[in-house]
């Protein structure tokens, strides 16, 4: 039974596990809650190319991490975005936001296109599979090449899985080597008992979304409701890598966007782990730099790699000036919580691995 407080849970120790068999070993998440989206016909691409920030023109089996504006330039949602033909596009966006999701896109198509967006939510299984030995235990199912030059990074493929054929897409939402595992629902319990009976070897767990929540946090990966909300664009929110600003490819939001990364941003999201493994946040603390209120946790999680809390938030400098990468740098940081003054250690890419290695 879950005992509610503002303080460490009861089930932490439980979420702690499943953190640290994900990084050393291999964990199996049942992530089918994920909303699920199919957009096809021939001016598809033509379509998403005016939605989503990114580039989506790419060639089959490439998955592209991607925004989709208003047009003021703030988000409406954070997908993926997986060309799965040549008139065809899986978009996969977060469990809570289905018809909020297909509404925007449906209002703010191009009008005369040629497209149909289809909701397959309810017709796939999505299981992620991950840590360091996920390569090892999907290799014992499979006659897949799953090497790094015949499986990269963002790329998509369909394979056979024990008795199934299922959609893999090399992904990850917690900063590991790992897959998503995109089943129909009619296959969804073998490929999940398969799943286990062949990771026992490899010391196979299972996981949750507070696991998750915690992993993405010290990977600083953002998510949409938190981070990315209608009131934040991608200069804000350090998401220009997303955006197709090197192209001439207009998009939603784009003009905003041009403005706002001209201006200079006035908030500037950054991650941070707390230098004391005392307190529990759970995002909304205030976050003090050099003594005065600059900012607030917009999501906060405890992580087990890090050995205490950890979290997003966004900075302000007080006399809303442009906050620069050395201003963030240059300043002393900490969380109020409950009355309580953390020290915190800040940075401007993820605690967690921010080289990528372990992703590959």
């Amino acid at each position: 039974m879950i005992e509610y407080s503002w303080g460490k849970q009861n089930w932490l120790p439980w979420s702690a596990a499943e953190q640290v068999n994900t990084r050393t070993a291999v964990t199996v998440f049942d992530q089918t809650s994920f909303s699920k989206y199919v957009l096809a016909g021939p001016d598809a691409e033509q379509a998403l190319q005016w939605l989503c920030t990114a580039d989506v023109a790419v060639p089959v089996g490439k998955s592209v991490y991607t925004g989709m504006l208003n047009e003021r330039g703030t988000y409406e949602s954070d997908v993926t975005v997986t060309r799965t033909g040549a008139q065809e596009f899986l978009i996969v966006s977060s469990a809570a936001t289905t018809e909020r999701d297909k509404d925007h896109i449906r209002k703010n198509m191009p009008a005369g296109m040629h497209a149909e967006l289809v909701d397959v939510t309810s017709a796939m299984a999505v299981f992620g599979v991950m840590g360091p030995k996920s390569r090892e235990l999907l290799a014992t199912l499979t006659d897949a090449d799953l090497s790094d030059a015949a499986f990269g990074f963002a790329t998509s493929q369909v394979i056979s899985l024990g008795y199934a054929t299922v959609r893999a897409t090399r992904i990850t939402y917690v900063g590991e080597l790992g897959w998503e595992l995109y089943v129909p629902a009619e296959f969804a319990v073998g490929v999940y008992e398969d799943l286990l009976a062949a990771g026992e070897a490899f010391g196979i767990g299972r996981g949750g979304y507070y696991a998750i929540e915690s992993m993405r946090l010290e990977k600083g990966y953002r998510a949409f409701g938190r981070e990315l909300t209608p009131n934040d664009n991608p200069v804000e929110a350090g998401l220009l890598f997303a955006c197709k600003l090197s192209s001439d490819i207009d998009f939603l939001g784009r003009a905003a966007v041009e403005k706002a990364k001209a201006d200079g941003p006035r908030r500037r999201l950054v991650s941070f782990a707390v230098d004391s493994p005392e307190p529990m946040l759970w995002g909304g603390e205030l976050i003090l730099r050099d003594g005065a209120v600059a900012g607030q946790v917009s999501s906060a999680a405890w992580g087990a790699t890090t050995g205490a809390c950890v979290g997003l938030g966004y900075l302000r400098s007080g006399d809303d000036t442009v906050v620069t990468g050395d201003w963030v740098r240059a300043g002393s940081y900490a969380v109020n919580v409950g009355g309580e003054v953390y020290p915190i250690s800040v940075s401007l890419k993820g605690i967690y691995d921010p080289a990528n290695e372990r992703v590959r």
